[in-house]
């Protein structure tokens, strides 16, 4: 993969410093009082440069959860086409998660931040839930893309869904102030996928081995 160029470069620190600013800022004075001028003047540009890279704040406050979902998508168009639709999500999830952690600890910190703000500011939930629900879209067309499916054919919907309510539970199981690290996410999401792919088989209620 070719290395960005400068002006690439330049939009990427540009865009991560916005999304820092506001970070810290909805952390510090609140999510409703923190104003888009107030983002712009923390990284010494002007909100109309703002405005080319987030429409509204709510929108560079979920713009980590938005990246995360792009890669998902990705990965899962590049799974093999012999792979169950559930099977495929699973393993699109743990290639987007595997990057994560590899990336550096301010891109993994800057993620828990988010992750924290989202779910503790009743606005930006409720944006999150939205944003859920395009994504959810974007994933059954794929999985009905993969299947040769009609787009209206329930299956896709139907698996996808499974699939995001499994990863919504395990975001749920880190709650405010108890995402510390991405490991702890990482764990409870993957538990959840697990648990739900089991739950489609005989005997689903029995620990697999090494699960207690």
């Amino acid at each position: 993969m070719s290395r960005p160029g400068l002006r690439e470069r330049k939009k990427q620190r540009t865009r991560q410093a916005l999304v820092d600013a506001a970070l810290d800022l909805f952390a510090e004075q609140g999510y409703d009082t923190t104003t888009v001028d107030q983002i712009a003047a923390a990284v010494d540009v002007s909100p109309r440069t703002f405005f080319r890279y987030f429409a509204t704040k709510e929108d560079v406050a979920l713009s980590l959860d938005a990246d995360a979902h792009e890669i998902l998508l990705a990965e899962l168009a590049a799974r093999p086409a012999e792979e169950s639709p559930f099977n495929a999500l699973g393993r699109a999830m743990h290639a987007m998660i595997t990057l994560m952690e590899q990336s550096d600890i301010a891109d993994r910190s800057r993620f828990l931040k988010a992750r924290e703000l989202i779910e503790s500011t009743p606005a930006l939930f409720a944006g999150g839930v939205r944003m859920m629900m395009q994504n959810e879209r974007m994933l059954a067309a794929e999985i009905a893309r993969r299947e040769g499916k009609d787009p209206g054919d329930l299956l896709p919907h139907f698996v996808v869904s499974l699939f995001t309510s499994a990863v919504r539970i395990g975001l749920e199981a880190c709650g405010p102030g108890e995402l510390n690290d991405l490991a702890d996410l990482t764990r409870h999401v993957e538990r959840m996928l697990r648990l739900a792919e089991r739950s489609l088989r005989p005997g689903w209620d029995r620990p697999a081995p090494g699960e207690g």
